[in-house]
């Protein structure tokens, strides 16, 4: 991979997670409890072997450039192996950036600069695991000059993504941008190949391409255009690629074994998580006794920046007749620093330093930094912001109707609570 230079576009502001996203970028979201979204891209390239990464953050960007700072400073310049932080530089006139393929056009430099055979684009908000080793291989294999990563999803869910149109052997024959009578699969009628936004490059095309066009997006301007130039190849992610991962079993002696396994279900998983829902739907994910994302694989280990906080704690275990005084977590992340002080918390995801008192409850929620529930209160499918306190005896997520009247409730019935909602 050393002839691969990777982009991260991580300057999202994510509209459609607001207010998660008021005062940070969309990759900067917290995830699964100690993660932000930005590091799952980022352990990708490292466990793929990309050792030469650019993140390109605008939109209110210091929690994102503070967190890759502090936790992904581990690169080895010796080496030739770096990630650069390249926040908008107007080095091609005075603008933001507009844009996906904006955002690489101004840095063009920096690309020619390091002078790579191919450019990876990626995302610094999805959720997946993906070798970009085997797309590389794909790519090559195919002698693309682009190649697009896509995804099955069902016809109905197309106006959400960008479609592409191919043929038998996956060759790209036209794009459609969310559209509401998607062509199909050749193969499935009942599906269509979304884009997931990630793409890799013969560095000389996508140069030439920046250079002659100065229109915004990759998607929606630039790739349906080259198909009457170049080669653009689809690469279906679920059928190729394979995360070769480490699972432990226990036989019934109680003697423990690890076997290497490709993890099929885990390798074919990815979610944008574009809005509350998804968001949700997606740590939901990781509490399962079979997670549909795992990340407690050892050869495809999530890195991120670990804080120093204590142990988790769990205290009081008082019978007291119907309603039990005992902290328990069950179907539950629970990061350090947290104490569930005489509560329940059940599939759940709780951040760095959050407190559940006693004879509170917290269901299928997402507690962030620095939360608090309040005794006797009861939370169910809500997603409560850093720093909030919740009140003691306060319900939230039961009442969807009565819940909108102060929360943001989106349309599945998510509760998202912040810290306007509950000032100090």
């Amino acid at each position: 991979m050393k002839n691969l230079l990777a982009l991260i576009m991580a300057g999202g502001k994510g509209e459609r997670l607001m207010p998660l996203t008021r005062e940070r970028s969309k990759p900067a979201i917290p995830f699964g409890g100690i993660y932000l979204l930005i590091d799952l891209t980022l352990s990708n390239c490292i466990n793929s072997g990309v050792y030469k990464i650019i993140v390109l953050p605008q939109y209110k960007s210091q929690n994102l450039m503070q967190h890759l700072e502090n936790g992904w400073n581990i690169f080895s310049p010796a080496l030739g192996h770096y990630l650069k932080i390249s926040p908008p530089q107007m080095m091609k006139g005075e603008k933001w950036y507009e844009g996906t393929a904006d955002s690489i056009r101004q840095n063009i430099y920096l690309i020619e600069q390091e002078s790579p055979e191919y450019v990876l684009i990626l995302s610094g908000d999805h959720v997946c695991k993906m070798d970009y080793a085997l797309f590389k291989k794909y790519h090559e294999d195919h002698d693309a000059d682009a190649t697009v990563s896509v995804i099955e999803i069902m016809k109905e869910s197309s106006r959400e993504y960008g479609v592409l149109e191919v043929d038998d052997k996956y060759l790209v024959t036209g794009f459609q941008e969310k559209p509401l009578d998607p062509k199909t699969m050749p193969s499935d009628s009942s599906k269509v190949l979304a884009s997931m936004g990630i793409y890799i490059f013969k560095t000389k095309v996508l140069l030439d391409l920046l250079k002659n066009d100065d229109r915004a997006d990759f998607g929606k301007h630039l790739l349906p255009d080259m198909l009457n130039k170049y080669r653009v190849m689809a690469y279906p992610f679920r059928k190729i690629n394979r995360i070769r991962d480490i699972e432990a079993h226990t036989d019934e002696d109680g003697i423990r074994s690890e076997t290497i396994v490709d993890n099929s279900r885990d390798s074919g998983y990815w979610r944008d998580v574009g809005t509350l829902d998804s968001y949700w739907n997606a740590n939901m994910d990781l509490t399962g006794v079979d997670p549909y994302f795992n990340m407690y694989g050892k050869l495809w280990p999530i890195r991120t920046y670990q804080r120093q906080y204590p142990p988790v704690k769990t205290v009081f275990a008082q019978s007291l007749g119907s309603n039990p005084r005992a902290g328990r977590a069950i179907d539950s992340l629970v990061a350090h620093g947290s104490i569930i002080s005489g509560g329940m918390v059940v599939n759940s995801i709780l951040s760095y330093n959050v407190f559940v008192h006693s004879w509170s409850s917290v269901e299928e929620s997402v507690l962030m930094d620095n939360v608090s529930i309040g005794r006797h209160a009861r939370i169910k499918k809500t997603i409560i912001s850093e720093g909030v306190h919740i009140p003691p005896g306060a319900e939230i997520g039961f009442d969807p109707k009565k819940d909108k009247e102060r929360f943001t409730v989106t349309s599945r019935g998510i509760t998202v609570v912040t810290k306007e909602d509950f000032p100090n």
